[in-house]
C-alpha cells in the first residue's frame, strides 16, 4: 500500500501533470511533492483544506500579460502570499517515439503556448490546434498514438508521458517568463532588516474626486515605491474600482506605515495579502537598510 502524502509536503498547481506550474514547483520547492488541480480555485482550496501546504499560482508572463482568474479569487480567499517565483517557459516540440519533424502535420497546445511558438510553427508550416492545457495536448497525443501530431509542451511533461522532444526553445522571444505568486495558510515572517520584501494588498477607494490620487500619494511621500497597481471593475453595475498593489517594504517600515495609514483615510475597504521576500531575480545589487525605519 502506498503511503499517504503528508500535506506539509504537498504543494498544489493548477494543471496537468508536466505543466509549466508543475516545473515551477519543482524548481522552486523541489523537496514538495507536486498535486495537479483542474483549476486555480481548486489548488487555492487544497491548501485551505489542509490538503497541501503550498499553491503556486502564476499571474503574469512578460510576454502574455497578466492573468486575469486570480484576481475574482483574491477578495475572498484567506490564504496569504508568502513567496513570488519567475519561471523561464522553455517550450518543446514534443510527439511519439519515431515521430519527425517531416512526419509532424499538426501541433497541440494551450493557445498561448502555440502564439508565443508562432514563427517555428510557421517555418516547418504545422497546423496549430488549441487544446486548453501544454502538458494535456501532449498526453492526449501519447494516448491517441498518432505520429503525425505533436504537440508544444514542457521537457517534464515529454518524460512523464514517454513522448519525445523534438525541437528545444521553440518560443520566439528568450526572455519568455512567468511570475508565479506562492500561497500558504501563514504568513510569512520576513526581517526587513537583511530581507527585502514585498507587500500586497486589495484596495477599494472611497467614491469621492480624487480620491486614487490621494490614497496613492501617501506612498510618494514617505518614499515607497509601488511596483505593480492593478484595477478591475466589481458590483453588479461595475461602478466599484478595485484595486491590487504591491508595494517595496515591510509594513514594519515607518515609510510603509505613514503611506498605508494616508491609504486607509481614502479607502473604504482594505485587505492585506502578505509581506514576503523578493525573489533575487526581481532586482540585483540590492543592500539591506543598515539603520531602524530607513
Amino acid at each position: 500500500m502506498a503511503k499517504a502524502l503528508k500535506a506539509s509536503n504537498v504543494i498544489a498547481f493548477q494543471g496537468e501533470p508536466g505543466a509549466n506550474s508543475d516545473m515551477a514547483c519543482r524548481a522552486a520547492f523541489p523537496y514538495m511533492t507536486t498535486l495537479a488541480c483542474p483549476t486555480f480555485e481548486a489548488a487555492m482550496g487544497a491548501v485551505q483544506a489542509g490538503k497541501a501546504e503550498l499553491a503556486i499560482i502564476p499571474v503574469e508572463n512578460s510576454i502574455a500579460g497578466r492573468v486575469a482568474d486570480l484576481h475574482s479569487l483574491l477578495p475572498h480567499t484567506r490564504l496569504k502570499i508568502v513567496a513570488e517565483h519567475f519561471q523561464r517557459v522553455e517550450h518543446c516540440l514534443v510527439a511519439l517515439p519515431g515521430a519527425t519533424l517531416k512526419s509532424i502535420r499538426t501541433v497541440k497546445s494551450h493557445v498561448q503556448a502555440l502564439s508565443q511558438c508562432r514563427n517555428f510553427l510557421r517555418k516547418h508550416r504545422f497546423a496549430p490546434l488549441v487544446h486548453a492545457d501544454t502538458a494535456g495536448a501532449a498526453r492526449e497525443i501519447a494516448e491517441i498514438g498518432d505520429k503525425s501530431v505533436g504537440a508544444i509542451a514542457s521537457s517534464l511533461a515529454a518524460r512523464i508521458y514517454d513522448l519525445k522532444v523534438l525541437a528545444k526553445n521553440i518560443e520566439d522571444a528568450d526572455h519568455n517568463t512567468t511570475r508565479m505568486l506562492v500561497f500558504s495558510r501563514h504568513e510569512a515572517a520576513p526581517d526587513w532588516r537583511t530581507v527585502q520584501c514585498m507587500t500586497a494588498f486589495l484596495f477599494r477607494v472611497k467614491s469621492v474626486p480624487a480620491a486614487l490620487y490621494k490614497a496613492l500619494g501617501g506612498f510618494a511621500t514617505n518614499g515607497v515605491n509601488i511596483v505593480k497597481l492593478e484595477s478591475y471593475l466589481s458590483g453588479a453595475r461595475f461602478e466599484q474600482a478595485e484595486f491590487y498593489a504591491e508595494v517595496e517594504g515591510h509594513p514594519q517600515q515607518r515609510g510603509v506605515q505613514l503611506a498605508l495609514e494616508e491609504l486607509g483615510f481614502f479607502s473604504e475597504q482594505f485587505k492585506p495579502l502578505g509581506t514576503f521576500p523578493a525573489n533575487p531575480f526581481r532586482r540585483k545589487g540590492w543592500e539591506a537598510p543598515t539603520r531602524p525605519g530607513t
